[in-house]
This record gives C-alpha cells, sequence and structure tokens, in this order.
C-alpha cells in the first residue's frame, strides 16, 4: 500500500506508519483538545475543585483518549494489518491482539 493510503512500512530504524495528512491532521486536532482538558484539570485541582467534578473530568479525558485510540486502531487494521496478512506474515495477528489487550485494560 501506498503512503496515502495510511500502511505501515519497515524500516532501519523500525516499523513506522505513513498515515494520510487527513488522518494525522484529526489525530493530531483530537490530541490538541485531550491536551487542553488535562490542562484544564491540572488547573481544577489548583483551584481546589470538587473531586467528583475534577474525576468527572478525568473521565472524559479518557473517554476522548478512547477515541483516538479507535481511530488509529481502525487505520492500523485495514491498512498495516491486511497488507502483512497479504505478505503471509501471519505473526501479525498475535501483534495485534497483544495491542487489543492492552487498550482494553
Amino acid at each position: 500500500m501506498d503512503q496515502e493510503s495510511g500502511c505501515c512500512s519497515l524500516e532501519e530504524t523500525g516499523r513506522k506508519s505513513h498515515h494520510s495528512d487527513k488522518v494525522k491532521s484529526s489525530l493530531t486536532n483530537r490530541l490538541n483538545r485531550i491536551e487542553g482538558q488535562i490542562r484544564g484539570i491540572k488547573g481544577l485541582i489548583e483551584k481546589d475543585t470538587y473531586c467528583d467534578d475534577v474525576l468527572n473530568q478525568i473521565a472524559s479525558v479518557q473517554s476522548a483518549l478512547n477515541g483516538v485510540g479507535k481511530l488509529l486502531l481502525e487505520h492500523h487494521m485495514k491498512s498495516c494489518i491486511v497488507e502483512r496478512i497479504k505478505e503471509g506474515d501471519t505473526e501479525v495477528i498475535t501483534e495485534l491482539m497483544t495491542t487489543v489487550n492492552k487498550l482494553m485494560k
């Protein structure tokens, strides 16, 4: 697969992902919002905001991070995983399962 499709490739330094500009932009925008939410939570703690309110904000950040993970996993499966299976690399299934288990903790 080519760079626009988002396939991972093996380079001298290890595996590398090649996401389209649209995917990169989407992931970066989401992470920038999450970064802002984290700063907001820090501010709430510094202002001695009621714990339940802070915990609700933390839950919101966790949900947003899960969304980023789901989007990245979807693109990974549709490009990198499919390509490696087509190449006969079935070890990628073990790698994928390890990653999914980490995401589901």
